[in-house]
């Protein structure tokens, strides 16, 4: 498939670059509602060494209490935030996170300190990835409506036009999320390349409402999605979140941006999303401001998912 940056006339009035096409949602949706779910959050632990415990020990301690946090955290806003309307499945999702994994992806800070009782302590702060049981989530993911329930963890579908594609054909990609999220979409090339559709030099916003369909390319993108040798089996990926990715490194090619981070890590750093920031309103307007680290933070919840489809003569 190659990327064919589009010419055109410089009086060509720009469009929105998101339909709303109910009749649209055919076979070629596809459901994600488990695929590589899970929830960011912060979460800190404390341990003291006491008579029994070396300083390693203290600081293995602090991060499991850190990790274990973090669990808690993810099922209180999991359940705090899900309003399903069939029990069953609400039981299910508190489930699934409540014997959750957990993968640390960034220690914001390790310090020791002195308890007047305890004597030495270790400080423990991670930002942590909460994955849920896969085996409740496949349960979940069957139920009916969740598509498109705002009060479901974050679900995004993702689908193309066609499911074969021949020479000189053009593609579509649609996506869609049942609540407002943050996307950014990754083609894989067959020569193991990687592309980044969205955001691109030309649609910098990569925040998406809830329930809208959006097109990719749209009548605001500078390329075309257009089959061409060598053929094969085509991917995209599409990393979603309800607070803003990480960056990756990238640099303009044409109409979209070619990925420089290595294949591996793009996931890893598109994880890395930015729970340090809140929005403040003033007199002046609304400001960001960065984030005490002594300050809680609302978790984000987090999906990567991404579709396959074939080209050819």
């Amino acid at each position: 498939m190659e990327l064919r940056r589009q010419h055109r006339p410089h009086f060509l009035k720009r469009e929105l670059g998101f339909l709303f096409l109910p009749g649209l949602l055919i076979l070629f949706i596809i459901s994600n509602l488990h695929a590589a779910q899970s929830t960011i959050i912060e979460a800190d632990g404390f341990s003291c060494m006491g008579y029994d415990k070396s300083r390693k020990q203290t600081e293995e301690e602090a991060l499991a209490n850190a990790k274990k946090r973090a669990v808690e955290h993810t099922s209180t806003y999991i359940k705090s935030e899900s309003r399903l309307k069939d029990f069953e499945l609400e039981k299910d999702l508190i489930e699934a996170y409540s014997n959750a994994t957990v993968k640390v992806i960034e220690e914001l800070r390790r310090s020791w300190y002195k308890d007047a009782a305890s004597g030495d302590c270790c400080h423990v702060e991670i930002k942590a990835e909460v994955i849920p049981d896969n085996e409740a989530m496949e349960r979940i993911s069957r139920g009916k409506g969740l598509a498109e329930d705002p009060t479901a963890p974050l679900n995004i579908q993702l689908w193309t036009d066609k499911k074969e594609y021949r020479d000189t054909e053009k593609i579509k990609i649609y996506i869609r999320g049942n609540k407002p999220f943050y996307a950014r979409v990754v083609y894989k090339m067959i020569n193991g390349e990687f592309r980044q559709l969205f955001p691109n030099p030309f649609r910098q916003s990569n925040y998406f409402n809830g329930g809208a369909i959006y097109a990719i390319p749209s009548p605001e993108d500078q390329f075309e999605l257009e089959v061409e040798p060598p053929f094969g089996k085509e991917t995209i990926v599409v990393y979603a979140s309800t607070a803003p990715l990480g960056e990756i490194d990238l640099t303009p090619d044409g109409g979209v941006y070619k990925i420089n981070t290595e294949s591996e890590k793009i996931g890893v750093k598109s994880r890395e999303v930015f729970l340090s920031e809140k929005i403040e309103v003033t007199n002046r307007g609304v400001s960001l401001k960065e984030k005490n680290l002594a300050q809680k933070t609302k978790p984000a919840e987090f999906l990567e998912t991404q579709i396959f489809f074939t080209t050819g003569r």
